[in-house]
């Protein structure tokens, strides 16, 4: 009879949610029906964040992507530790995430031009940059160099990442340098914002592209907003550090939504590809007008030169004839 009083509850399997939750308009969704439109709140737009798989998915060429270096693995060379070790949460992240870093990079093709990608996930630890994270995008500039083709950076993260100190701080200078020798080559760098791309990864390569771009309503700023407030001591502006804001007060290039970056990144490699070639055109229609010009100086002076000589041949024949007549 009370055989079942004392029994412990079974383990119930918890079903996976259907249902989404938008945080902007708070309107509630099923869940195929937000991922039809590439992760986007179809009531008010809001752009969910979304994984490196799924966006290196909406970006590239189906089919066209091809990882690089996903076997590089961070360390834990100051042996930080703080509520957790350093090397605790390295291997929580990847348990929770299936990568060895918060960076995904790669070749693909959009529009079908070749194009180096690398891109954040912010949920390996918040998308911070780390040494493995620099040297993952360092090798995709040298590829793309390699290449002679694009780069692109998507970020989504909170910026360098503590745990490792100076060496994350490193990587905004070793990036930086490294897309210099890429724009010294004359390749395109196009930087993508998502939302959040803060901190050091703001104060580095994210805001050093050809072009950058923005989702919309991003996160974008170096510290966040309490902390902004409590250094200046004044009432900040209401939506300072979102994209909308950026865009109109010329920080960024243009906000382009989801569902329209393929074809808007495919629109502007054509562009430099094809000004690229405008260039070349110019220059060498240049180089033949001067070879022309040297050639018909050459000709001028030699043609100078056979008159001299002809004028001196009279000279002697004259002379000579003055001798005999003597």
């Amino acid at each position: 009879m009370f055989g079942n009083l004392f029994k412990k509850d079974e383990v119930v399997q918890e079903t996976p949610n259907q249902w989404i939750k938008c945080p902007k308009c708070t309107s509630l969704m099923y869940y195929k029906e937000v991922e039809a439109k590439q992760n986007v709140c179809p009531k008010c737009n809001h752009h969910f964040r979304i994984s490196a798989e799924k966006r290196i998915a909406s970006i590239a060429d189906e089919g066209s992507f091809v990882e690089f270096d996903n076997t590089l693995a961070p360390v834990d060379p100051l042996k930080f530790s703080d509520k957790k070790s350093y090397k605790k949460r390295i291997e929580e992240a990847k348990a929770k995430t299936g990568k060895t870093s918060s960076v995904m990079s790669g070749s693909c093709t959009i529009g079908g031009m070749p194009i180096e990608i690398a891109v954040f996930d912010f949920s390996f630890m918040g998308g911070s940059l780390g040494s493995v994270e620099g040297e993952k995008i360092v090798r995709g500039i040298n590829r793309a160099i390699k290449n002679n083709c694009g780069f692109i950076i998507v970020s989504a993260s909170g910026g360098a990442r503590m745990q490792e100190s100076t060496y994350s701080l490193l990587q905004m200078s070793k990036t930086s340098a490294a897309l210099n020798r890429l724009h010294q080559k004359d390749l395109p760098f196009i930087s993508i914002l998502t939302d959040p791309t803060m901190g050091g990864v703001s104060a580095s390569f994210a805001m050093l592209g050809d072009i950058i771009m923005a989702e919309p309503g991003a996160l974008i700023g170096f510290a966040g907003q309490r902390v902004i407030k409590q250094t200046v001591g004044v009432d900040l502006p209401e939506g300072f550090q979102r994209s909308e804001f950026l865009l109109e007060h010329g920080l960024i290039d243009m906000i382009v939504e989801r569902g329209e970056m393929h074809q808007t990144l495919s629109d502007l490699f054509k562009l430099f590809k094809r000004d690229k070639k405008v260039v070349i055109e110019e220059v060498v229609p240049e180089k033949v007008e001067t070879e022309e010009v040297v050639q018909e100086e050459e000709v001028i002076e030699e043609v100078e030169t056979e008159e001299v000589e002809t004028e001196e041949v009279e000279t002697d024949t004259e002379v000579t004839e003055d001798e005999s007549k003597v």
